[in-house]
């Protein structure tokens, strides 16, 4: 199988690995603009080209799109326009959504959508729990994380996460929102405020805590920081019959049991699988289910669990939380 990666960054990396875990047998064909990366690339044995109509040019099977989100509509238009199914990471704005979705249909061509937090098992196990519920919760969620301790090898200022449009604060929103939007329902009203508590050089807020008020009756409220020195996932989830907690890593999903009065455990994870440098609650288990699942679509033809159209609405809720839209 020949599989091109536009960036070899981080994510571009991620994807390699689990890739060369999940298959074996894969030549890569890299592209990035930054010589330094290129160079990296060629000397880990791929093919590294700095022009993506270069790489095309070796006919690949798939692609991957894991550069820096707010530029990825070019890119994955003219990955279509060359009939290749794409797997693209967040790409925080929907700019030629529209384009790319009619484009894609016309050449029969599958776009996947990231959205990794459907794929963790944590997810779905709080998903199933409050389902089953069936009556109306109040959620408590939290995630934070200091902004110069996401990539502590470069300045945050050359990183996305550093720049207005694709800023830390709306990532930790897209990653979030899907999983939160598909397990409590459709949001009907939001309301929000913003600070800025730190000396960090970005023109954006760094705290943002909304509300939401969902169709079917819950509610919830959700603080993102990246103001927080130590990474942090702590999430509770309320109801009558139901009581839930989570911290965010494998061994702390709890519910209470009224009549026991105790915690009890809930497994998921026989094992996790964790790359040496980042957050501890960073597992690698979920992204390399949802390239089976991408898989799957290109040569099973099976539906999404995400897709562009979910995230153009996703992004459209973002664009309220930061009150970019009334």
């Amino acid at each position: 199988m020949k599989v091109l990666v536009v960036g070899y960054g981080s994510m571009g990396k991620r994807r390699i690995r689990l890739l060369q875990r999940l298959i074996g047998d894969v030549h890569f064909v890299c592209v990035d603009r930054d010589p330094r990366r290129l160079e990296q690339a060629r000397k880990a044995g791929h093919q590294g080209h700095e022009n993506l109509g270069q790489a095309i040019d070796h006919l690949p099977d798939l692609a991957f799109v894991c550069t820096s989100p707010g530029h990825h509509a070019e890119i994955i238009l003219q990955l279509v326009n060359a009939r290749i199914n794409v797997f693209t990471e967040l790409n925080l704005v929907d700019k030629d959504y529209d384009s790319i979705m009619a484009k894609a249909e016309e050449n029969k061509t599958t776009i996947f959508m990231s959205s990794t937090m459907l794929y963790d098992k944590r997810i779905m196990a709080i998903d199933k729990i409050v389902k089953k519920h069936k009556k109306p919760v109040t959620y408590i969620y939290h995630v934070g994380q200091y902004l110069p301790d996401w990539h502590p090898w470069e300045s945050y200022k050359d990183f996305f996460i550093g720049k207005k449009e694709t800023n830390g604060v709306r990532e930790i929103y897209a990653i979030q929102m899907p999983w939160l939007i598909d397990t409590f329902g459709k949001i009907n009203a939001i309301s929000s405020i913003s600070q800025k508590c730190t000396d960090l050089d970005i023109d954006f807020s760094d705290s943002i805590i909304a509300s939401f008020k969902h169709d079917n009756g819950n509610i919830g409220v959700f603080a993102v920081d990246i103001v927080s020195r130590k990474a942090t996932t702590h999430l509770e989830i309320i109801g009558e019959d139901i009581h839930l907690f989570w911290g965010g890593h494998n061994d702390d999903l709890f519910i209470y049991e009224s009549d026991t009065k105790k915690m009890k455990p809930i497994e998921t994870y026989d094992s996790i699988i964790h790359e040496e440098g980042y957050s501890d609650n960073i597992i690698e288990n979920r992204y390399e289910e949802e390239i089976r699942d991408f898989l799957s679509m290109v040569y099973k033809h099976t539906k999404p669990r995400y897709s562009l159209e979910d995230d153009k609405y996703t992004l459209k809720i973002i664009d309220k939380i930061e009150g970019r839209i009334e």
